[in-house]
């Protein structure tokens, strides 16, 4: 039998992009749940329109987001999804699969082979080879089994009895890297799906290049004495 399903829709001012992949979001098969972080642009009143149960935050961050979405829903299996045009809404069915053969954690990679980041229509990818880099220490530190190619990416699915588990504390965009680390460190077992990264649709990501690669490198260092 398969277990019960929730999709988590992460938004923070995301109207203009919303609408543009609304209708390419499968929505059969499992509860659907927004997490907003204090939209101001209609966003919130959309996803209510379409019937949408939307979940508030206590305080900003995309960890905080993961974390009420995992406490107010009792679905097993969580994928958690940004509505902006960068993830692509076919693979949430095999994120979902993927927990169904029995992994904790299943991620979409921009990484391995078959994949395609956002970068890769340029020669110059920072933004690509620093994750690279961070996501090749996690595993030679961590990783005891199959190499994972992108321990970054937010586009994920996970039991949520794994993930509570995990105990993750982090606020904002190190949610995932930190998930990504404790899941290696507890040997759950993780899968990999090649997915494709595309544009973004509409309004402007929070995520500032390198005061989140500062986050990242916290995080690591954090993990390496606990």
């Amino acid at each position: 039998m398969t277990a019960k399903r929730a999709l988590v829709i992460l938004t923070f001012n995301e109207i203009e992009a919303l609408p543009k992949i609304w209708d390419r979001i499968p929505r059969d098969g499992w509860e659907l749940v927004a997490v907003d972080g204090g939209s101001k642009d209609g966003t919130r009143e959309f996803l209510e329109s379409k019937g949408v149960r939307v979940l508030g935050q206590p305080r900003r961050g995309r960890g905080v987001a993961f974390r009420v979405a995992a406490e107010a829903v009792d679905a097993e299996q969580l994928c958690y999804f940004s509505p902006d045009g960068n993830e692509d809404p076919a693979d949430i069915p095999k994120l979902f699969a993927k927990l169904d053969e029995g992994f904790d954690l299943a991620i979409a990679s921009r990484m391995m082979k078959g994949a395609f980041n956002e970068e890769d229509i340029h020669w110059w990818r920072p933004r690509k080879w620093v994750n690279n880099g961070f996501t090749l220490i996690v595993n030679l530190l961590w990783n005891r089994g199959p190499y994972v190619t992108d321990t970054i990416n937010g586009f994920r699915a996970v039991k949520r009895s794994a993930l509570l588990s995990l105990g993750c504390d982090a606020d904002g965009f190190a949610i995932e890297f930190q998930m990504s680390i404790r899941a290696l460190k507890a040997g759950l077992k993780i899968a990999e799906i090649p997915t494709y990264e595309g544009q973004r649709l509409g309004g402007v990501s929070t995520a500032e290049s390198w005061k989140t690669g500062v986050v990242f490198l916290k995080a690591l260092w954090a993990e390496l004495f606990k």
